[in-house]
């Protein structure tokens, strides 16, 4: 009950177009952090099977695909979801907006640490592409749209293509 009120207050600061607080069980970013925080406690738990099959199924209902395997601290909000990936070895810290499109992907096939790690209080643009095992640092701005392929210094505000 306490992550659903902290889910609540969270929208509602995020989101200036929700009227109530019942229309917080109608975003398919609320939806698909319920099931990732199951889906990751059983991943925990090596239950494999079980936890991609929740994190599947949150994918066919929100357009959202977050493996379970991913660490995602408090107050992730993805604002207009649909086609954002988190994969695997990803890392988000604190307060983190995602909007729609973004990819937290990786570039090898190996199971290491491929994916990358976001600092707190980041904001990252529609469409955003971000891969590789790279460091995203605190307060970082991704504007729409961008590439990012290596890491991002604390206080930085990037657009376009960082290689």
């Amino acid at each position: 009950m306490k992550y659903i009120k902290e889910q609540i207050k969270l929208i509602r600061e995020k989101d200036p177009a929700i009227k109530s607080n019942f229309e917080v069980f109608l975003y398919p970013s609320f939806k698909a952090l319920i099931y990732y925080r199951l889906a990751h406690f059983l991943y925990l738990k090596k239950h494999f099977f079980v936890a991609r099959f929740l994190s599947e199924h949150a994918k066919k209902k929100t357009g959202i695909e977050i493996h379970p395997g991913a660490v995602i601290g408090k107050n992730l909000f993805i604002d207009h979801g649909c086609g954002v990936v988190i994969g695997e070895t990803t890392i988000i810290g604190n307060n983190v907006l995602i909007y729609h499109g973004v990819t937290l992907g990786g570039v090898v096939n190996t199971s290491t640490k491929r994916h990358p790690t976001i600092g707190n209080n980041v904001v990252i643009g529609c469409n955003s592409i971000i891969l590789g095992d790279i460091k995203i640092g605190n307060n970082v701005r991704v504007g729409a749209g961008s590439i990012v392929l290596k890491n991002i210094e604390d206080n930085k505000t990037i657009i376009g293509i960082y290689k």
